[in-house]
């Protein structure tokens, strides 16, 4: 057994980490809402059993508290406007009459199906019905303490649960105790952290992949199949509750880098016969298309939204214009034309390609056949901003799963500088379990 002094010191930093960002979040308790939290929260609100008109009384005000909240902070910091009354009430007044306005004739017209407010029409609001996981999570937090301090503190549980993943990721492939924090640290301090604060599901959209991972290392590097098993498709099917697209995404992904692995392994193996099979990468593998495979099918025994939907969405601006005839000649043109522009962007301020590439050849360069598992998960980062090439997506969120890469991975190419140059003696046993994955 480890000393209990050895265990408490890395235990206590992850809780003071965890604790300093906690604190820092009571800067911006409200103000955080984005054009989705109001379906997420209304969604929430209905499961804990309130009515469809209390449900967008309170709604309606938690996102209007919100925007007078941003407006007096804008004006307050106003060069020319900062000595003028306060807007706030005159900002709340007329969000209510707009969003009431929006609300009202759905529901007089008999649009009340469903767990959230009508603000949209049937169709559009038919995407947030598909994702219960989110708002299931936010039921006891908005019943303890209402919608903007409970959105407030499921946003901190989900963004600091997201940091002690990624220092449980790095221990498990060994890492030093101070870098294991420093990952957790940069989880915080990256776009991850502030996303994850967020009232929409990208915070426990990465938390669970984070999960993923680490089910993926603790199959390949501590000796604990089943359990890692167990967590990989445990997270896969919470996947698919929050958001199924991601499911999806993940799945493939898990798969397609067992797949890489084991043929990496097949093609040595026949230039160097003998050796153990690489069962528990294709074990990984196989539960990834498995995963994947259960979403597709749960996807459409649900009737929930397909991908010709998610394209008329895109492509119609929520449903707001008629269908298109030809979607898929119109998305890959789109698609060309979001990626060049994204790399013109990205050329002037290059910190995101960069951490990235430094990131990946951490990953993929101390990380070993987790590693490659680290680099497809976030890559489903990439996968899903590609599903939805709309250069004005506010905060750039649908790519944020990608920074789990520098996350994890600058940790792991700063690992060499932190021991000095030694090679750290392996554990009983890891010797045989990298050669079976290597």
């Amino acid at each position: 057994m480890r000393p209990r002094s050895r265990v408490r010191g890395p235990v206590l930093g992850v809780l003071v980490l965890a604790a300093v960002f906690a604190v820092l979040q009571l800067a911006n308790v409200t103000g955080r809402d984005t054009p989705d939290t109001k379906n997420y929260l209304s969604y929430a609100l209905s499961l804990a059993g309130r009515s469809k008109h209390e449900v967008a009384t309170a709604t309606i005000d938690y996102v209007c508290a919100s925007r007078a909240e941003r407006a007096r902070r804008d004006q307050s910091v106003h060069v020319i406007r900062f000595h003028r009354p306060d807007p706030a009430p005159a900002v709340t007044a007329e969000c209510r009459e707009r969003e009431w306005a929006a609300v009202r004739p759905r529901l007089a017209a008999g649009q009340t199906g469903g767990h959230t407010v009508p603000y949209m029409s049937e169709r559009f609001m038919a995407i947030f019905e598909a994702r219960p996981g989110y708002p299931a999570f936010l039921v006891p937090f908005v019943l303890a303490f209402g919608p903007a301090w409970g959105l407030w503190a499921a946003g901190v549980v989900i963004a600091c649960t997201g940091g002690v993943l990624v220092f449980l990721v790095l221990r498990t492939l060994a890492v030093p105790v101070p870098l294991a924090l420093t990952g957790q640290a940069l989880y915080y301090v990256l776009p991850c952290g502030t996303t994850a604060m967020r009232p929409m599901t990208e915070g426990l959209l990465m938390a669970l992949t984070l999960g993923a991972v680490w089910g993926c290392a603790l199959v390949l590097r501590a000796g604990r199949p089943r359990a890692g098993l167990a967590l990989v498709a445990g997270c896969l099917l919470a996947l698919f509750t929050v958001k199924h697209s991601q499911a999806l995404f993940l799945g493939l992904a898990l798969a397609a880098a067992g797949a890489l692995l084991a043929l990496r392994r097949h093609r040595r193996r026949r230039l160097r016969p003998g050796g153990p099979a690489p069962r528990e990468v294709l074990a990984l593998a196989a539960v990834g298309l498995a995963g994947a495979a259960v979403t597709v099918l749960l996807a459409r025994l649900l009737h929930y939204p397909s991908e010709a939907d998610s394209l008329q969405d895109l492509l119609t601006g929520h449903y707001a214009r008629p269908d298109r005839l030809h979607p898929w000649p119109e998305f890959w043109q789109l698609q060309g034309n979001f990626w060049v522009e994204w790399l013109r962007r990205q050329a002037g301020q290059p910190l995101f390609l960069a951490a990235l590439a430094a990131g990946a050849w951490g990953a993929l360069r101390r990380g070993g056949a987790v590693g490659v598992f680290l680099v497809a998960a976030a890559g489903t980062g990439i996968m899903t901003q590609a599903g939805h090439p709309d250069i004005n997506i506010w905060g750039e969120r649908l790519i944020v799963l990608a920074w789990l890469l520098p996350v994890a991975g600058l940790p792991l190419l700063l690992e060499p500088v932190v021991r000095g140059g030694r090679v750290p003696v392996p554990v009983q046993g890891q010797v045989e379990r990298a050669e079976a994955v290597g």
